[in-house]
């Protein structure tokens, strides 16, 4: 009788421990969201203007010298950002006579515009808090738009990198004196390290027509590697059997 009572309890831990493991292997991983300071480009220190010149982006790094240009809300195709060169930097917009549409991101507020054929440079900062192996998903607002004054077809694409791995969003197609309309995309990456520099690049084409992409509504998420829930289930399998074998044997 102590046999057979020794024997249904191993099997019912083992039971137990294979729905444990099939539990962790089934239920999707948490996502914890990753801190990313003035992911709308809010805070500014002098609203409208070119990043590294006469104003700056809290929690941003850039290049002084890239045409990257933060526009708060109906400045765009209006009253514009003065750049280095005393040039005054609008989008064809309706505000300057071209009914394409162009208006707010889905997140409001300010926008970032990145001058891709004319130095282009990053935005960049270096999130912190990351676990090694963890999977890393970057999802922003992005559009396509050209600079006013100049005419014909151009073209918008973003380059995200997070470390050494960078990703990038399908080209833009953008008409003269255009605006693509705001698309939302997300990349996922693997962490390499628990700090790692998250950037954006515009690229466009072409240079002399100068192409801007937009961006906006940035969030940062990460889950747990997928090959830690197997590993947890299969240390889970592991102890099953190891309780099945000691009370075999006793």
């Amino acid at each position: 009788m102590n046999l057979m009572r020794r024997n249904a309890f191993s099997r019912g831990c083992s039971a137990a421990f294979a729905a444990l493991a099939i539990a962790a292997i089934a239920v999707p991983a948490h996502a914890d969201t990753v801190t990313v300071i003035n992911p709308g480009f809010e805070m500014t220190t002098a609203g409208t203007g070119q990043l590294g010149f006469n104003t700056e982006v809290t929690g941003w790094t850039t290049a002084p010298v890239s045409f990257n240009i933060v526009y708060t809300p109906g400045t765009a195709d209006t009253t514009g950002a003065t750049s280095q060169f005393g040039t005054n930097i609008q989008l064809w917009g309706p505000g300057n006579g071209s009914a394409n549409g162009l208006g707010p991101s889905p997140n409001g507020g300010n926008y970032v515009a990145m001058d891709g054929g004319f130095n282009p440079g990053t935005i960049s900062q270096t999130l912190n808090g990351l676990i090694v192996g963890d999977s890393v998903t970057v999802s922003f607002d992005y559009a396509g738009a050209q600079q006013s004054t100049r005419t014909g077809p151009t073209t918008e694409q973003l380059v995200v990198g997070l470390g050494g791995q960078t990703q990038s969003t399908p080209i833009l197609m953008n008409a003269s004196e255009g605006f693509t309309g705001w698309q939302t995309d997300s990349f996922t990456f693997t962490a390499t390290s628990t700090s790692e520099v998250l950037s954006f690049l515009a690229v466009g084409t072409p240079a002399g027509v100068p192409p801007f992409t937009l961006l906006d509504g940035i969030s940062v998420t990460q889950t747990p590697e997928p090959q830690s829930l197997v590993l947890f289930a299969t240390g889970l399998i592991g102890v099953s059997g190891l309780v099945r074998r000691r009370f075999q044997k006793s």
